[in-house]
């Protein structure tokens, strides 16, 4: 079969990247953006040199986790302004939403006519993707995940169509993250890594990205946690965050993502954080079906005990967290049933059967 990469067509990284938006709006001959922006972004620097370049649009309406409602509202701002392109500022949330908007300014819908794989028929308008939390990897996937409030799905969007034109990475706009958020999304990025890694769509492409954004993450997390001011780490954090997100969109995550999106639509726990909660069960789990690639990944990243990375990143037991027993126990059957139907198990080394799911969900809770 042919190998097929698709990564954004110009990725410009390093300290004050984001600050190039406008520069690049006008090579893309974008005229009238709108700028999707998560909210304490938009009076940043880059959000002010863009507003003064070109006639620019704000829409600052992203929620963690954005659903349908964020999307339309969104899509609303960008038809008032007549936006001939869209800018994305923020975290994963900001960007996803993005993704969606600039999508459903070209095509029909509804957005849920797109859920899973290869389904969106025209490109969307041109994105530009500036990511400000060293996490998600969205600034340079094909993947967008929008939550539908009715049905309780995170609806899970990969096609082509969906990557940005543009993505500007640079690592100064991580330097206010709080400490928590520093560890939640680091084990997103390394999940990344790890799934991509293991995944049964690896490839000699993806393997060398995940690998290498696997050693900058293990190396450089709890630095990054522990001290806001240790740029070196930001900067290898940002990096490996990218390099993650490139090597999942080109091999696919596995059953960690599978099981953490109903996480977040029943419990609305955000997306970094649950991948945490479960990185360590599931992968004690999928050992047995590759223990040749887990081995491997640990050696060349110096990856130790999942357990011991968790506990120093002060990463709460979803009890801890707050999830009422009852309601989880309630939801389990529903969980794992839209974790399965996400395709994202299928990839797993070791796939799991539906009372393999519960039974992790349930050691999850306990644990």
């Amino acid at each position: 079969m042919d190998l097929r990469l698709q990564l954004p067509p110009t990725l410009v990284i390093g300290a004050g990247a984001s600050r190039r938006a406008a520069t690049e709006a006008t090579r893309l001959q974008v005229r009238r953006p709108l700028l999707v922006v998560d909210p304490y972004l938009k009076d940043s620097e880059p959000a002010t040199m863009l507003r003064a370049a070109l006639p620019t649009a704000m829409f600052d309406g992203v929620l963690p986790d954005p659903d349908l409602d964020v999307v339309a509202q969104g899509l609303d701002a960008l038809r008032a302004h007549q936006a001939d392109g869209v800018v994305a500022l923020g975290g994963g949330s900001a960007i996803d939403a993005a993704k969606a908007i600039a999508i459903l300014a070209t095509n029909p819908g509804p957005l849920s006519d797109y859920m899973g794989y290869h389904k969106i028929p025209r490109p969307g308008l041109p994105l530009i993707a500036i990511p400000s939390t060293a996490g998600t990897g969205s600034e340079c996937t094909r993947i967008t995940v929008i939550t539908d409030g009715p049905r309780r799905v995170k609806m899970m969007i990969l096609d082509g169509h969906l990557l940005p034109a543009v993505a500007l990475v640079d690592y100064e706009l991580s330097l206010t993250m709080p400490a928590r958020l520093t560890a939640a999304v680091g084990v997103d990025s390394l999940t990344h890594a790890l799934e991509a890694y293991v995944s049964r769509k690896a490839n000699a492409f993806s393997d060398g990205l995940a690998l290498e954004a696997g050693r900058l993450i293990v190396a450089h997390l709890r630095r990054a946690f522990g001290d806001s001011t240790d740029l070196p780490a930001k900067e290898a954090m940002m990096a490996g965050a990218t390099l993650a997100g490139m090597a999942f969109s080109n091999a696919s995550v596995a059953l960690v993502h599978g099981m953490s999106r109903p996480l977040g639509a029943y419990f609305h726990i955000p997306h970094g954080l649950s991948n945490a909660m479960l990185l360590p069960a599931v992968t004690r789990f999928s050992y047995s079906g590759n223990p040749e690639r887990y081995d491997a990944f640990a050696r060349h990243t110096g990856l130790g005990s999942l357990e011991d990375l968790n506990r120093d990143l002060k990463v709460p037991t979803l009890r801890e967290y707050g999830v009422p027993e009852a309601a989880f126990q309630q939801a389990m059957p529903q969980m794992a049933d839209d974790a399965l139907a996400s395709g994202s198990p299928a990839n797993n080394p070791r796939v799991p059967t539906r009372d393999e799911v519960l039974k992790l969900y349930a050691e999850i809770f306990m644990h």
